[in-house]
């Protein structure tokens, strides 16, 4: 078990910018709406030494019938029991409130270490008033200031106090994990995969467009398989980004394919591959990530009008060139198929990392190379001498050449094929260099 630590607390304390501060990045989305982090925010800091992941929840709102507040309430107490400490953070400018009270109350049942952080508080007076929240029942409180980050070390050294080093270490194995993130435009049922993979409700699902705000890692450990699962916002077209929320949400979503090996691309099974889902594919091609395209909703299909065939052949033209990729028909509500999910994914995974021996490489390629000439240039004929691998987190490889400028894209993708049905790439861009001899 890693170690966890949650940051719970009413809308608009500061949470996510304490969160922010943790994590030293823009993580979660900081705004002054009311309830805008909706989603538990998961990231991994570093202190002393010592690392732990960090949790931050949504807006904790017990008596409110809006359909969010419920969700998060839920969320909250999900945050509290999975978490090994806890920071309730309250906010010195407001004083205690009745929801601070509630929560107080919940949090001091927990056998669970809770340290009461004091936000906003910048200047002596605010230290003075910060002593009020003594009345909340814990025995230490830590003045902090999220913004300018002052009191923010003697929070982290009282967290890290009661980490184990076995703890520690077992985060950092974490990292070490097959990454998956599952993307698509809003409601082509990213959540509903999610959690049909994980057999828990872990986000908020709900009809209305873009309510997965954040990128949420949960870590997938069943049936001998092991990675993390990383759920994003809906991308959407730009023209609809009306306000910064879209925006971040967009920019998150880019962040959460950079920390994917993989990328599960999830379509509409009625809408088809759109413009927007072409894109979305093509850019997580360019960061070199493996990428499996996954159908959903393929149970409301009329069987009659489209075989899965057929749709298989029109999709791969849309994404073509690259179009060696795992294509699967599922139901995310129905857990259609799903396993068949994971298993695809680890294995795009492990084609990503694989490394040719060189020997064999230049064995099966020369051989390539033999059977069908580059053409012949400018009287000249183009030998290719030897093949590579490079060190890189692509499969990439360097084919040395008498002429590496005059090779064309044509060759180039004859090569690609031929590196593509020896080894087994599928659902991985490959990076083809051409370099002097």
């Amino acid at each position: 078990m890693s170690y966890t630590v949650a940051i719970v607390g009413r809308p608009n304390v500061g949470k996510s910018t304490f969160f922010n501060r943790l994590l030293e990045q823009r993580k979660a989305i900081v705004d002054d709406i009311s309830g805008v982090t909706r989603d538990r925010q998961y990231g991994v800091a570093d202190w002393n030494g010592k690392t732990f992941n960090v949790i931050d929840t949504g807006g904790f709102v017990p008596d409110s019938e809006d359909i969010f507040e419920t969700e998060i309430r839920k969320q909250v107490r999900i945050a509290i029991d999975e978490a090994n400490a806890i920071i309730f953070m309250v906010d010195v400018t407001t004083g205690i409130t009745d929801l601070d009270e509630s929560m107080a109350d919940m949090l001091r049942r927990t056998p669970k270490p809770v340290f009461l952080v004091v936000n906003k508080v910048d200047n002596p007076e605010r230290l003075l008033d910060s002593t009020e929240f003594y009345s909340l029942g814990f025995d230490t409180i830590f003045p902090v200031s999220s913004i300018s980050g002052s009191g923010t070390g003697e929070v982290l050294d009282a967290v890290v106090e009661g980490i184990t080093e076995d703890e520690a270490v077992e985060t950092e194995r974490e990292n070490e994990l097959p990454k998956f993130a599952i993307i698509g435009q809003p409601n082509v049922g990213k959540s509903s995969l999610l959690n049909a993979l994980i057999g828990k409700e872990r986000t908020i699902v709900s009809d209305i467009a873009g309510t997965t705000r954040d990128t949420i890692h949960t870590h997938y450990n069943l049936f001998q398989k092991e990675f993390i699962l990383i759920d994003t916002a809906g991308l959407r077209k730009k023209t609809k980004e009306k306000d910064d929320l879209e925006f971040y949400s967009v920019i998150r979503a880019i962040k959460a394919m950079d920390e994917a090996d993989v990328c599960l691309l999830v379509l509409d099974a009625a809408k088809g591959i759109t413009a927007q889902d072409v894109s979305i594919f093509s850019l997580a091609a360019r960061k070199g990530k493996g990428i499996v395209v996954l159908v959903n909703k393929w149970d409301v299909m009329e069987k009659t009008t489209n075989t899965a065939r057929d749709y298989e052949k029109q999709l791969k033209q849309r994404i073509a060139p690259f179009s060696d990729v795992p294509v699967l028909f599922i139901s995310a509500k129905d857990k259609v198929r799903i396993f068949k999910v994971i298993e695809t994914a680890l294995q795009v995974y492990e084609n990503k990392n694989r490394k040719v021996p060189t020997s064999q490489l230049n064995d099966v390629m020369l051989k390539a190379v033999e059977a069908y000439h580059a053409p012949v240039v400018r009287g000249h004929t183009v030998k290719i001498k030897y093949i590579t691998q490079l060190p890189t987190h692509v499969p990439s490889f360097a084919f040395f050449t008498n002429f590496p400028d005059d090779i064309k894209t044509p060759y180039k993708n004859y090569l690609e094929n031929q590196l593509r049905s020896q080894f087994d790439f599928k659902g991985v861009p490959v990076r083809i260099f051409f370099r002097k001899k």
